[in-house]
């Protein structure tokens, strides 16, 4: 590694610690846009996965066929998609929600949920069935039932929130063609990045990806962790 590499990750590291101001607003977008997301679209898509496992009812295959194919949709197209139903012309024009974090927010919910849905789905597909009809059995309420499977397979669904989490978190296509990568409104990390890279701004762009491998480290770390508290025991 030459000196000016090494020099760049000095700068890099000196722009993270001294809390330069135009890093860390990105930072704070890029984190409060995608943790709104993953908040909206978790419950709804864990009970969504949920009813997939456990339910019998007409158009099951056709649901879960059709997030499968969602998840392997590119965020771009995900992106145009809510980027012409965001414009004036569009259904959702009059929220006037184009080039917002807002709109930001709808993108990643759209890429959010098929991920958090079909591994969820595939979670409480693993579990003993049983375990359901037991607890209902006992008198337990729907909610205390499915809590219960939850507790059980907090692990899988934990992967679920981390994977789905990741895949907002790091998408540039959607976020690039809604928020349209404002300055201190809707510049992301993924967004800054490539901005910074395609100026030759190397320092700020190795910041930012920084935070997200120092993010990744973490997450990894802790299912990690979890994931080992979770298996039996040899004795």
């Amino acid at each position: 590694m030459n000196d000016g590499w090494l020099a760049l990750i000095q700068q890099a590291f000196g722009l993270l610690f001294s809390l330069d101001p135009d890093v860390w607003a990105i930072v704070s977008v890029s984190f409060s846009v995608s943790f709104a997301a993953l908040a909206i679209t978790l419950l709804p898509s864990m009970i969504l996965g949920f009813m997939l496992a456990f339910g019998q009812f007409p158009g099951r295959w056709f649901i879960t066929n059709m997030i499968q194919t969602l998840q392997s949709i590119p965020t771009v197209v995900i992106g145009l998609l809510v980027y012409l139903m965001l414009t004036r012309m569009g259904p959702l024009g009059d929220l006037r929600w184009l080039f917002t974090q807002k709109g930001m927010i709808l993108g990643q919910m759209l890429i959010c949920a098929p991920v958090l849905v079909s591994m969820s789905q595939a979670a409480f597909t693993s579990v003993d069935r049983r375990a359901w009809e037991t607890s209902r059995t006992l008198g337990a309420s729907w909610l205390r039932a499915i809590w219960t499977l939850c507790r059980e397979l907090k692990v899988p669904l934990l992967l679920a929130i981390v994977a789905g989490f990741s895949r907002i978190l790091t998408e540039v296509g959607c976020s690039m063609m809604v928020g349209g990568n404002i300055a201190g409104v809707t510049r992301n990390i993924p967004t800054a990045i490539a901005l910074e890279t395609s100026k030759g701004d190397f320092a700020q762009a190795i910041a930012l990806g920084l935070v997200l491998l120092i993010l990744s480290l973490i997450l990894n770390f802790t299912l990690g962790t979890l994931r080992g508290k979770a298996e039996p025991r040899s004795h």
